[in-house]
């Protein structure tokens, strides 16, 4: 995450609360919470909370969906 200020903060959360308290890690990467952040390391769909690749190949693997 990013150094940010409290007025930061306060206009951020003013924004959608109760969308941003029913995301994992209390923001959303895929909209407006991408502000919140400096750099991203790592797989984006991990960090949004589900590694969706890896479960696909491991679907894929036990033949649960086609491939």
């Amino acid at each position: 995450m990013r150094d940010f200020t409290p007025e930061f903060l306060s206009s951020y959360l003013d924004g959608s609360p109760a969308d941003y308290l029913s995301s994992v890690g209390a923001y959303k990467l895929e909209e407006t919470g991408i502000q919140l952040f400096e750099k991203i390391e790592g797989d984006y769909f991990t960090i949004l909370g589900l590694p969706i690749l890896p479960l696909l190949g491991f679907l894929r693997q036990r033949g649960t969906i086609a491939s």
